[in-house]
């Protein structure tokens, strides 16, 4: 922000900060700051990946895709590469979301972003046909059943999803049993798709 003229910088703070605040009671105001932010500040990384994140919560995907790159490209930071990939995705094109899990710049990952990474590249494989990969995908990651913590219980959860397309419900039960016993803050409803599976 500091190569903007003070008064306009403080404008974009004031954008952001009502976009962050709003982003989970009003997603759809939150995107409007972000963008009244882009507007003024559209060379800043920061102000294009608010832009991009929220407009991936809006399903807005060739917006948020636009921002997306734009704030890679400006940073470098390779944290955005699953909302990148899913919005590939969620745009008809699993090919190219599997190109950008599988590039040089989804290498060196932190494990949370890479878990995230693959989950989003096996939705890809699914999106293809092509189970036995989706699964072979989630298998490449950390499927220790003894794992806690959000990123073992998306992943979990995921596996189990692939399993159940794959046509084997009782190996996507016992997957979903793991991602229950993971998820100690209760972010998937896997206790709800146990007992449907049980029923």
């Amino acid at each position: 922000m500091r190569s903007l003229d003070k008064d306009n910088a403080e404008v974009v703070a004031r954008h952001l900060v009502a976009a962050e605040q709003l982003a989970l009671e009003d997603p759809e105001k939150a995107l409007e700051h972000a963008r009244a932010a882009r507007a003024r500040a559209s060379r800043i990384a920061i102000v294009r990946e608010a832009a991009g994140v929220l407009a991936y919560r809006n399903a807005e995907w060739a917006e948020a895709l636009s921002e997306l790159r734009a704030a890679h490209r400006m940073s470098g930071d390779s944290s955005l590469l699953p909302l990148m990939a899913d919005c590939e995705r969620a745009l008809g094109r699993p090919e190219r979301a599997i190109e950008l899990a599988r590039g040089d710049r989804a290498k060196d990952l932190e494990p949370e972003v890479a878990a995230e990474l693959r989950i989003v590249e096996a939705g890809a494989r699914l999106d293809l046909g092509e189970v036995e990969a989706a699964l072979a995908t989630l298998r490449a990651g950390e499927l220790d059943p003894e794992r806690r913590g959000s990123e073992a219980v998306r992943l979990f959860y995921a596996y189990a999803e692939t399993l159940l397309a794959s046509g084997d419900s009782a190996e996507a039960l016992t997957w979903f049993k793991h991602a229950a016993e993971a998820d100690e803050n209760e972010e998937t409803d896997a206790e709800e798709r146990i007992a449907e599976l049980s029923s």
